[in-house]
């Protein structure tokens, strides 16, 4: 087996695959409300091939988790049998989703089944006119029942993502955490991203980590826990514990040097980073009846090259052509 070992010693162990850019919502920091030009269904890789290219992952490379992510998994067709098909790879990877929720209540029962562990499940606001301005779509009601149907069916534990955004809903920020708590969801606030289409996003007014914990902390006591590791969220203790809440400050306080993720795309392409500007190509090469070994080495060549930072402070950044639609989170 060959690990994903990069130039400055990090190890990719954890793998993000989208199954489609496509999504339910038009979340305003992730897509136009006309939604955009959606991959051709012949570019999207089929059941088959994102079973090979993970398969790969895992026996040649040394994945060990795998997230599913979209745009919005849930409304790839086939989804339950393709979570079943991933959990029987041996050795077997720990499988896990991002979604948005909506779809929960109908599937979170039938996805636990077919061996799905956990969710993380986007939600930026509990006012139903805030979610819908946001999202465009009047799904909060589903969103949260989603959450709770996540819940009954075991898939813990149940994580929420929210995005503050200044002026729309960053007065949410102790309500949003204290409504989790009541229901046992450990709550992870990111900071926003520039990975909109419309290349619109301003430093200037985005909600910072700081800003996030200086609005929670005037409402509980929090205590930074140590032992991050790899994972993206500063985690603090709330009130004393056991109860904890995530900060992920990817663009204030980036933990690139602990990053142990790598990327494919819809359409089969390896990013090292989210916010890479190059991709390797490994769906071109798989129906041209490459072998696995050969693109297990295309794949290892792609992580080698990752580089040591997403470099957003750097006066030369430029986002990448993808949006994160595109790319999965």
């Amino acid at each position: 087996m060959v690990a994903l070992w990069d130039s400055f010693g990090r190890v990719a162990t954890d793998l993000r695959v989208s199954l489609t850019d496509r999504c339910n919502l038009r979340c305003t920091y992730c897509m136009p409300v006309e939604g955009l030009a959606w991959l051709p269904r012949e570019e999207t890789l089929t059941d088959e091939e994102v079973l090979r290219l993970v398969r790969i992952a895992v026996t040649r490379l040394g994945v060990t988790e795998v997230r599913l992510t979209g745009g919005e998994p849930t409304v790839r067709p086939g989804l339950v049998g393709l979570v079943a098909r991933l959990v029987a790879l041996r050795p077997r990877p720990q499988v896990s989703m991002t979604t948005n929720g909506t779809s929960l209540a109908r599937l979170a029962g039938a996805l636990r089944a077919a061996g799905l562990e956990r969710v993380n499940v986007s939600l930026d606001t509990l006012r139903a006119d805030r979610y819908l301005a946001i999202t465009h779509r009047d799904r909060l009601a589903d969103a949260c029942a989603g959450l709770a149907a996540a819940a009954a069916a075991g898939l813990a534990p149940v994580k929420v993502n929210a995005v503050l955004l200044r002026d729309v809903n960053d007065d949410e920020a102790a309500a949003l955490l204290r409504w989790c708590l009541e229901r046992g969801y450990p709550l992870r606030f990111i900071e926003q991203m520039p990975l909109d289409p419309q290349h619109s996003w301003d430093r200037g007014v985005m909600v910072t980590g700081a800003e996030i914990l200086a609005r929670l902390r005037s409402e509980f006591t929090l205590t930074a826990l140590p032992g991050r590791g790899s994972a993206p969220a500063e985690l603090f203790a709330v009130d004393g514990g056991p109860d904890t809440v995530g900060v992920i400050g990817s663009v204030t306080a980036p933990f690139c040097a602990a990053c142990d993720r790598v990327r494919l795309t819809a359409d089969g392409q390896v990013r090292s980073c989210l916010f890479a500007r190059e991709e390797t190509d490994l769906r071109t090469p798989m129906r041209a009846g490459a072998d696995d070994a050969h693109l297990a080495q295309l794949w290892a060549a792609a992580v080698r090259g990752k580089r040591a930072g997403h470099g957003i402070d750097d006066p030369a950044f430029a986002q990448p052509a993808r949006p994160m639609s595109a790319i999965g989170g």
